[in-house]
């Protein structure tokens, strides 16, 4: 990390005998100099962006959601190949439990497990507030009190750097009180290409006013995973036309002055595996759903809250029932990171992985193509993590890493003083020059 100089001059200077004319002309233009020096170092000093890495160096962070790991290895994809010939691909990325879309999008914005930052779930009770957060609703998504933690834009703009957010979880609330400088209200109708082309736009503005930090976000091929399974070709058609997409920014990036120091991420907060009606399990032909004071989330994972008297009946009998797991809070795996959360109620049911959990008969097609939300050690749950631009080395293969390792990453690139975290420097240090 950069220290800035400081000249100091000592006291002794101050008093110099001269001899002749000469040698005090020459004392004068030295002084001027020095003078006029200082006056540059202090204007840069006291500018817009931050000295050191942070001044001239720039972070695009794109999210593919729910790519799996291994969708790369199916296809030609050369826009992601460059990447990894000329900068970082790690073997894979692991995200956070449970694999599900918000509470690892803001993992990786926080650097924080679901437990610690507040998102346990796509939907969830909050007991501190009597009100449930829901994908989708947008009162609950825009309200900051749900969201734990300081997400990567807030630690910059705190920082005196400009962000901006093409839709991410949680860009849309002003959390501590601030948003990202340039933000978007999330609308899946918006096509890939026009969110590409606003990032560029932002990049073109000019330097006061111009983002360093920028994160975008696509929703496929999720939503094609979920309609199709992973392992229709329709999957492998849409991870074309990502990577083309992947490849026009590079293209497009590249276009810029080498003196803006570019990085882009490519990461994705989840995989994909396939479901199937024949492998479901019905909770209401063993337990009754009035039993129960509340119960939220949705497959492959349910947070329950049992009624007191009907505590140890549920938990004796959901541990009987075959292709499902049952903890109490307590029991909960500690490699899980969950559980300690008030949100997390006091009893969970994991489905067994390939295995779907729900309440009543499946109906239509929602057991059926391609899900997400096991268990983060699950294969099929891993994703991906591509890396380019001068902070990163070459044609490096990282070891497999976890989704709040990205946050100190960031941090670190941007030379910021960085927030509480579960993330770890150490475990991506390697990737860098």
């Amino acid at each position: 990390m950069h220290t800035p100089f400081l000249c100091i001059f000592s006291k002794q200077n101050r008093y110099l005998y001269y001899k002749d004319i000469a040698m005090l002309r020459h004392f004068y233009t030295c002084m001027l100099f020095t003078v006029i020096l200082a006056v540059v170092l202090f204007t840069s000093c006291t500018s817009r962006t931050i000295t050191g890495k942070s001044a001239d160096t720039y972070v695009i962070m794109l999210s593919i959601d729910g790519f799996r790991w291994d969708y790369a290895e199916r296809v030609e994809t050369p826009g992601l190949d460059y990447i990894a010939l000329n900068g970082v691909r790690a073997k894979h990325l692991e995200p956070v439990f449970p694999t599900k879309t918000f509470p690892n999008h803001y993992s990786i914005a926080t650097g924080l497990y679901p437990d610690n930052h507040g998102i346990v779930d796509n939907n969830f009770y909050c007991p501190e507030l009597d009100a449930t957060y829901r994908l989708g609703d947008m009162s609950s998504i825009i309200n900051a009190d749900f969201y734990g933690g300081e997400p990567i834009w807030v630690t910059a703009e705190k920082q005196d750097i400009t962000t901006a957010s093409y839709f991410w979880v949680g860009s849309e609330a002003p959390i501590k009180g601030i948003r990202p400088t340039y933000w978007k209200s999330y609308d899946v109708t918006v096509p890939f290409e026009d969110r590409i082309d606003k990032v560029i736009s932002w990049l073109e503005l000019p330097s006061d006013k111009r983002p360093q930090l920028i994160t975008l976000y696509f929703n496929e091929p999720d939503r094609s995973g979920h309609n199709y399974g992973p392992e229709h070709p329709a999957i492998d058609s849409i991870v074309k036309y990502l990577d083309s997409l992947v490849g026009d920014l590079i293209n497009r990036l590249n276009k810029f002055p080498s003196q803006y120091n570019i990085n882009l991420i490519v990461t994705s907060d989840h995989g994909m595996t396939e479901i199937t009606p024949e492998r479901y399990v019905d909770m209401t032909g063993y337990v009754d759903r009035n039993w129960f004071e509340r119960t939220h989330g949705g497959n492959p994972l349910l947070n329950l809250q049992p009624k007191e008297e009907y505590t140890d009946t549920i938990y004796n009998i959901l541990k009987t029932v075959e292709n499902i797991s049952v903890w109490k809070r307590d029991e909960i795996p500690a490699r899980f990171n969950y559980g300690n959360n008030p949100r997390v109620m006091d009893m969970i049911v994991l489905a067994d992985s390939t295995w779907s959990v729900g309440w009543g008969e499946p109906t239509g097609s929602y057991y059926t193509g391609g899900s997400h939300g096991w268990d983060s050690e699950m294969k099929d749950m891993q994703t991906i993590f591509y890396a380019i631009g001068p902070a990163f080395k070459e044609n490096h293969v990282h070891p497999p890493f976890n989704v709040v390792d990205i946050y100190p990453l960031i941090v670190y690139i941007l030379d910021l003083e960085v927030a509480e975290v579960n993330g770890k420097l150490e475990n991506i240090i390697d990737m860098l020059k």
